[in-house]
């Protein structure tokens, strides 16, 4: 039975204090004045029987009991606020008809589930969806040929389409299983191996070359792949390593075992996916789709990406959630 101490204010308030390392940041985020957050904090301590922050430390740091709570309070919440998006019906009744585009990132899992809501709000609704890599959905959107897209967006703001953030995606680095050890020059192991890229052409694989370079990294070009389950299934059997995302690595579930993932061994960045309205569509549709595939990544993608790779903490995340 859950500890009677254990509310879920309290939980709130500590998932504001452990991301932000500020009572009066916390304060702002959750509605609360700054001592009763400070009481919310001692209240939760008191219920759990242990130190949650260490408080000699500024910004404030968690303590290892902290860290290992932190994660199961976002799973906590993030269930209740997919509950609560779920129960939300969106008021799609009046279309009558809707093209959709989704990056093929989310085509295992997330999509049939978004597909699965559209359809029971969408009654009346002639349907349409595309999945396909981003710059084909970014096209098709632009030319006219689709309502909403999601997908990974460039840094330029795309004009005459509203843009709705959904996450923010980091870049990782994925290696064959056992081929890196705990300690030494990443960068200089990385040369008994080829780099796998992504085509060219994608978005995703122009995004990586810029950061090489950047990097002052010179890794020679030998293999270009055009798909994503295709460059982890050549790392799976030790032919190259390659850059990727959590997005891209979650899609690769069965080449696990055969793979590990490890943080960039240069200056990190990311990638954001976000949900694209063509200039005609009103606010409501569009910021419902979004808010509901916020609830779908933070529970499919992100809470389960960050038990098992707690270094992703505060990169892989939801953004412009309302929550």
């Amino acid at each position: 039975m859950p500890n009677k101490g254990v509310t879920l204010r309290g939980l709130e308030v500590f998932e504001a204090l452990a991301e932000h390392g500020s009572v009066a940041r916390a304060s702002e985020i959750t509605g609360l004045s700054q001592p009763a957050v400070s009481q919310q904090i001692r209240n939760l301590q008191t219920a759990l029987g242990a130190d949650l922050i260490d408080h000699s430390k500024r910004p404030m740091q968690l303590t290892a009991a902290g860290r290992t709570y932190l994660v199961r309070a976002r799973d906590v919440l993030s269930q209740l606020r997919l509950a609560e998006s779920e129960l939300t019906v969106m008021d799609l009744t009046h279309l009558t008809q809707l093209s959709m585009g989704i990056i093929d990132d989310f085509d295992n899992d997330l999509t049939p589930r978004l597909v699965t809501k559209l359809a029971e709000s969408m009654t009346q609704c002639r349907f349409r969806l595309v999945t396909a890599p981003s710059h084909e959905i970014t096209d098709a959107i632009r030319d006219g040929d689709l309502h909403l897209a999601i997908t990974a967006v460039a840094p330029q703001a795309a004009e005459g389409m509203t843009e709705y953030p959904l996450a923010q995606d980091p870049f990782i680095l994925v290696t064959p299983s056992g081929h890196l050890p705990a300690s030494g020059d990443i960068t200089q192991i990385l040369h008994d191996l080829p780099m796998l890229r992504y085509g060219q052409e994608q978005l995703i694989g122009r995004q990586i070359e810029t950061e090489l370079i950047r990097a002052n990294l010179d890794v020679p070009q030998r293999f270009e792949i055009g798909s994503n389950p295709s460059l982890m299934a050549m790392v799976s059997r030790g032919i190259g390593w390659a850059i990727t995302t959590p997005l891209g690595y979650l899609r690769a579930a069965r080449f696990h075992d055969q793979v590990d993932a490890h943080p960039l061994p240069f200056s990190p960045f990311s990638r954001q996916i976000s949900l694209l309205a063509s200039g005609d569509w009103a606010d409501t549709v569009p910021r419902d789709v979004a808010q509901t595939m916020r609830g779908l990544i933070q529970a499919h993608m992100v809470t389960p990406a960050i038990e098992r790779f707690p270094w992703l903490e505060d990169e892989f995340k939801i953004l412009g959630s309302d929550t």
